[in-house]
């Protein structure tokens, strides 16, 4: 479900909202909704050398259960989805918002959007591995004779996972909401059944018990805090996500179904370990009867394939605001419905997290090893978003300094307790998820450093576009000779002459009828409508300049988008125009404006990036390119 087909919060009928909360279980809550199978496991790990007592055991549940309230319920649910920009969410999003706003803190607040965006990338590429592991090792409990065939298993799982990619997934994604309620009822019903083990339990309501716990556990209480954050892992989809399904669909499904069955499985876990302390091999699947972890498995294993592939679409998603907004290079990106633009599939994306899940499954082999280096890139994410949540709440809504403080303060001091702890992970694999997010920022930042560079260097030699349409159209005996058809070219640059026009001129000594000095940009808004998509200037009689307007959640269409101009008077016919588009080979220059290696770094970028044809949907047999060569 794209952003483009739900209907705003007004017109929303109480059916639609239905079916929308539904979907969103499946895509917003997939990735929250497999931590019970691996977070209780984890975090009793740490105290377990010497057996637990009742309170570690109520401690650690009200720990579990507080976070899940006041990180996901509190700011997410109640303070990061009213924070969007026209409808849509996430890291990038509340990045361009701010962008419009920022005073004197444009550098700051790009680093933070870009290292935010390289943690959820990180993110995309653990989760995958993670989820399926924990859920296919549920098999050693049906018979240990399957341990081996675990990793084998979720390796199979997961290349088919992204195999299907391609094909799209809008024929199974209505299944998706269905198949992760059920799993979320069967999680709520488990717990419910284990509850009474030890009704003593019910005490981790009180947060009394997780302030204590950790403060008589002292550094052992930080280290399990690590292993507490896996019960919000996934938390950034509720604000990534808001724009494929809206707010109050999202905080129906949390409230009504999601936040219960979390809290109940997690209960039902800490009584089961307090009656038989032995559970705490793996308290998730022993709250089910022998006959039935077979079927918890199966159901398990489909969860987590549901929440990779939320995390992979939310990647694609991602990786298209960035490529628009300027921070990577063009992307193949092919469109898997007719429909619905918000699935897309982008194959260099699917191929990097491919190799990149199946490396992790291979590397780290079980759940155990993998979830201890999977805090960091959620927790990093989260402060990144606080902080920006601290400037948005300020810049936007008008909020006062103490106001923002002691809304916000708490949450950050205590996402930076929750990262510190992470931190401690560091030697232990944790050192994975720091290492993708730096190659992602540091790629990110190469490319937009790099372009901003390069156009001004080429801004030295541009030839304002003024002077030369007023010279060009002096009639005399050295006037190039005037063929018929139209030539539109493609500049980033509107107020300079292209340099594919003056290539044209300089090789050809031709010039068109009409001309056409073609602008496309990215706004810092999600959509633009259709009657606001083009701005057309006539400079000449043989001149025109027109500036097309795409949202960074578009598909930037220039063939589509052109065939409105019509109505706006440009009078043109497709099969007798030519796109002219320049070509640039780009030289390292040691003395540039970035190191060497940065140099060499973009150069592999942009000779890696699709080609504009391609990008905006030109007609193939009607593109010309002129190269030049530039010095960065």
């Amino acid at each position: 479900m794209s952003a483009e087909s739900h209907p705003t919060e007004s017109q929303m009928t109480p059916k639609k909202l239905f079916y929308l909360t539904l979907g969103s279980i499946g895509v917003v809550y997939g990735d929250i909704g497999t931590s019970p199978l691996y977070a209780f496991r984890e975090a009793l790990r740490p105290i377990a050398y010497d057996g637990v007592t009742q309170e570690e055991v109520i401690g650690l549940t009200s720990l579990m259960i507080w976070s899940l309230t006041i990180i996901v319920t509190f700011k997410y649910i109640t303070l990061l989805l009213r924070a969007d920009n026209d409808g849509e969410g996430g890291t990038l999003s509340l990045l361009a918002l701010l962008m419009k706003t920022a005073n004197g803190h444009t550098a700051i607040l790009m680093l933070l959007g870009l290292l935010g965006a390289a943690l959820f990338l990180g993110d995309a590429m653990i989760t995958p591995a993670l989820s399926v592991l924990s859920a296919v090792e549920g098999l050693k409990l049906v018979t240990p004779r399957l341990s081996e065939y675990i990793v084998p298993i979720s390796v199979v799982i997961l290349a088919l996972l992204f195999v299907v990619q391609s094909r799209g997934t809008g024929a199974v994604a209505k299944f998706f909401g269905p198949i992760t309620a059920v799993w979320f009822l069967v999680m709520a019903a488990a717990g419910i059944s284990h509850i009474s083990d030890d009704f003593g339990i019910l005490a981790a309501f009180n947060p009394y018990y997780a302030v204590s716990f950790l403060l008589h556990e002292g550094f052992y209480g930080i280290v399990v805090l690590g292993a507490v954050f896996l019960t919000i892992t996934g938390a950034e989809a509720l604000y990534a996500d808001l724009g494929h399904f809206g707010r109050r669909p999202i905080q129906w499904a949390w409230f009504c179904l999601v936040f219960p069955a979390l809290t109940l499985n997690y209960l039902g876990q800490g009584a089961l370990v307090l009656k038989d302390p032995a559970a705490m091999s793996n308290p998730f699947y022993l709250m089910f009867p022998q006959w039935a972890i077979l079927p918890a498995v199966i159901l398990a294993t489909a969860a987590t394939i549901i929440a990779s592939q939320a995390v992979i679409t939310g990647a694609f998603s991602l990786v298209r605001q960035a490529i628009h907004l300027g921070y990577l290079p063009r992307m193949e990106i092919l469109f898997t419905s007719e429909t619905n633009t918000g699935q897309i599939y982008l194959p260099a994306v699917n191929t990097i997290l491919l190799f990149g899940v199946v490396a992790l499954v291979l590397t780290f082999k079980s759940s155990d090893a993998l979830a201890t280096a999977y805090g960091i890139s959620v927790t990093g994410a989260m402060v990144v978003t606080s902080i920006m949540a601290f400037e948005f709440v300020r810049a936007r809504w008008n909020w006062s300094l103490p106001v923002a403080v002691i809304a916000l303060a708490p949450l950050v001091i205590l996402e930076l307790i929750f990262l510190g702890a992470n931190l401690l992970k560091i030697h232990d694999g944790g050192y994975i998820p720091i290492l993708i997010a730096t190659a992602f920022t540091v790629i990110m930042w190469t490319w937009r450093r790099g372009t901003a560079i390069l156009m001004e260097k080429t801004r030295h030699t541009d030839i304002p576009l003024a002077s030369f349409v007023s010279s060009i159209e002096r009639k005399s005996e050295h006037s190039p000779a005037q063929v018929p058809g139209t030539a539109i070219f493609l500049t980033s640059d509107p107020e300079s002459a292209p340099a594919a026009l003056l290539h044209n001129l300089k090789h050809n000594h031709v010039l068109h009828d009409r001309n056409v000095i073609l602008t496309i940009r990215t706004v810092n808004k999600p959509r633009v409508p259709s009657q606001d998509r083009y701005k057309v200037e006539q400079i000449s009689e043989r001149f025109s300049r027109v500036e097309l307007l795409f949202g960074f959640m578009e598909s930037q269409n220039v063939s589509q988008a052109l065939a409105t101009l019509r109505k706006a008077g440009l009078k043109f016919d497709i099969m007798s125009t030519s796109f002219y588009l320049g070509r640039r080979k780009l030289v390292p220059d040691a003395n540039s404006g970035m190191p060497y290696w940065q140099d060499r770094f973009y150069i592999l970028l942009a000779n890696a990036a699709s080609l504009p044809s391609d990008y905006f949907h030109l007609p193939a047999n009607r593109v010309v390119e002129l190269g030049s060569q530039i010095i960065v």
